[in-house]
């Protein structure tokens, strides 16, 4: 299981309610597929392969002629990536 930073759970939303529990952590596979990774940075498929094949997108893993995403990469850069807000 993967636990993801505040920052990042504002970017993928409200977790899943899970046996009545609201505050567990967000569980996100290890490697993401071009879909999910897609669905997380609300761009298209397209845009995946673009920026995997521009070596723009952090942690791409290539099996064969499949893209996966390290989960892990790319929520850290997405972090690093996001705006600091006027309280910090």
């Amino acid at each position: 299981m993967i636990r993801v930073s505040r920052a990042c759970r504002s970017e993928l939303g409200d977790p899943p309610e899970r046996g009545g529990h609201v505050d567990q952590p967000y569980s996100l596979p290890v490697l993401l597929t071009v879909d999910e990774a897609a669905d997380l940075l609300r761009t298209s498929r397209r845009a995946i392969y673009a920026m995997a094949s521009r070596r723009q997108l952090p942690g791409v893993v290539r099996i064969r002629r499949r893209v996966l995403v390290r989960t892990v990469d790319l929520l850290h850069w997405l972090d690093q990536k996001r705006a600091s807000s006027l309280e910090e």
